[in-house]
């Protein structure tokens, strides 16, 4: 059975998530910043009454900072429990992948950024990256005995 990819933009690289996770995808709004938070998270956004975290995905795959504009748009997702907002230059289409489509990532060492995803996969001679949605969000820190 195919899987459907929304996928969106980053610079020059297209990745993709499952369609399933995305709730919504509205014009970038300017994020309140917040204290003592992972460097990625650019603040929270008021979502009709809900707080709504936001984070910057190119600094968050170690790709530079997102400089945010009238063109930039914040894609809603659930990450597990949690709506999360992030930050993305373009959405560009919806796509329909094979399971037997998806690659693995290829074994480059252990790289923060290749954590954050699920598999590559090639559509129409153009590679995607597929976002593991649930690895994107830092777990919680255990204190220190």
């Amino acid at each position: 059975m195919s899987r459907q990819l929304i996928t969106f933009q980053l610079g020059d690289q297209i990745l993709g998530v499952d369609i399933m996770a995305i709730r919504e995808i509205r014009a970038w709004s300017p994020a309140t910043p917040l204290p003592n938070v992972p460097p990625y998270v650019r603040g929270v956004v008021n979502l009709r009454g809900v707080v709504l975290p936001v984070f910057d995905l190119r600094h968050r795959l170690n790709w530079g900072q997102t400089d945010p504009s009238a063109r930039h748009v914040i894609i809603v997702v659930r990450i597990g429990e949690q709506l999360q907002g992030i930050i993305v230059d373009a959405v560009n289409d919806i796509v329909s992948i094979h399971p037997d489509a998806m690659q693995p990532i290829p074994d480059m060492g252990d790289t923060e950024s290749s954590r954050f995803l699920e598999g590559l996969a090639t559509i129409d001679n153009r590679m995607i990256l597929v976002l593991a949605l649930d690895r994107l969000v830092d777990q919680p820190i255990a204190e220190a005995a």
